[in-house]
């Protein structure tokens, strides 16, 4: 176990060194692609095409391919998975070169990037405890969100930039750069394969379903996976009306909602580097429970305030930024905690996939009923319900004792 860990934090800041350098570039490289499309087309139903492409594969998909990654070298898998995802953006930005990159096209590159990171994402929260003591996998959860909040800070403004002066089809060759630093980083580190007697099994829906009976027996991981799925709900469609309650209620315009995006991620690195410092030495379902319960109260407040009370939502939405990471890091570390690692892909990708289907859910509610009720009523409602998540998180026995012992 000793030799495990050796150099341990070298190996976590040599992985993450490339990961944050690949979620940049893909950060940006997601952006441009969005704005390339809302020129091009215009349209709303085009727009949510590309967003149902983007996730459709990893909600579908993702508990099969939990079974994959959990047969199968996770350093491996990471590696291809990164290599395929920037192969398609290199075919897009070559398919530009005669002239404008076609739509149908985009589409099938978001569709395939996101079988990518379908396997990839999963794969790198799995080799966490195999590199980390599990002592300090909360903490380090924590400095792995800093990466991705330092991302969704830096990302609008680079992305916006460039768009201004290069064409889509060179923005694409930056996932290539990302891709280098990624693979390279991932190839210079030794990562204790996790050996399993039964890896050689055919029955692919079998194992989900041994995955989720294995998810199902240790006490509290299905509640957890039951929050999850009730927050995801709150969480995402909220997160999509940001601009518009900031355009439409506050009757603010691109300059003031671009201001509350910034303010939520500064406040989410804030929450991240606190989760780092503090991680190993905090209750975990009081973090869980606390995160849901100030975004929830956030929510609820913004719903109540008056049409000038802008900055207000401003000051409110980064404590909300700050939550986020008690709840997404914390819930990671749990399931890297308590789930075997032979079972762990499958853990990690079932909980992608809920959170994935969670997530539509949530649009459809949103769209079909923060119209007639008016948004800030809408904000009021989902506010209350996630204090009721948190309030459960807190009450349900099974989840209240999960970390005991």
């Amino acid at each position: 176990m000793e030799q495990q860990f050796a150099g341990w934090r070298k190996k976590y800041f040599t992985i993450w060194t490339g990961q944050g350098i690949s979620t940049l570039t893909s950060s940006i490289v997601q952006m441009a692609i969005i704005w390339y499309i809302t020129g091009r087309t215009k349209s709303a139903a085009v727009l949510s095409f590309a967003t149902l492409a983007g996730f459709l594969p990893q909600a579908v998909l993702g508990m099969f391919i939990g079974v994959l990654i959990d047969r199968h070298d996770r350093k491996k898998i990471m590696i291809c998975s990164d290599l395929v995802m920037t192969s398609a953006c290199v075919a897009l930005a070559v398919s530009g070169i005669w002239g404008d990159i076609p739509i149908w096209m985009i589409f099938i590159v978001l569709f395939i990037r996101s079988i990518g990171n379908a396997f990839y994402a999963p794969s790198l929260q799995a080799i966490m405890p195999s590199i980390i003591p599990k002592d300090q996998l909360t903490k380090y959860a924590g400095y792995s969100q800093s990466f991705e909040s330092a991302s969704m800070i830096a990302s609008p403004a680079i992305a916006a930039v460039l768009y201004s002066v290069f064409p889509l089809k060179v923005i694409l060759m930056l996932d290539v750069l990302g891709a280098i630093f990624a693979v390279a980083t991932l190839t210079a580190v030794d990562i204790p394969a996790v050996s399993r007697e039964d890896k050689d099994k055919t029955n692919l829906l079998g194992e989900v379903k041994e995955g989720y009976g294995v998810m199902r027996s240790v006490p509290g991981m299905r509640e957890l996976l039951v929050i999850g799925a009730l927050y995801a709900v709150i969480y995402f469609s909220i997160g999509t009306l940001y601009p518009l309650i900031t355009m439409s209620y506050f009757n603010g315009g691109v300059r003031e909602s671009g201001l509350v995006e910034t303010v939520f991620a500064v406040g989410t690195l804030v929450g991240s580097v606190s989760l780092g410092i503090w991680g190993g030495r905090i209750d975990k379902i009081k973090a869980i429970a606390g995160s849901i319960g100030i975004y929830g109260a956030g929510t609820l407040v913004t719903g109540l305030l008056p049409p000038n009370g802008f900055y207000v939502f401003v000051f409110l939405s980064f404590f909300m930024g700050v939550s986020v990471p008690f709840y997404f890091g914390v819930q990671t570390s749990i399931y890297q905690i308590k789930i075997q690692g032979e079972y762990l892909g499958r853990a990690l990708s079932l909980s992608s996939s809920i959170s994935m289907v969670a997530m539509p859910l949530g649009l459809v509610l949103s769209g079909a009923l923060a119209g007639p009720l008016g948004i800030e009523n809408w904000f009021l409602i989902s506010g209350g319900a996630a204090l009721v998540i948190a309030v459960l998180a807190l009450t349900l026995p099974a989840l209240r004792h999960c970390m005991d012992g």
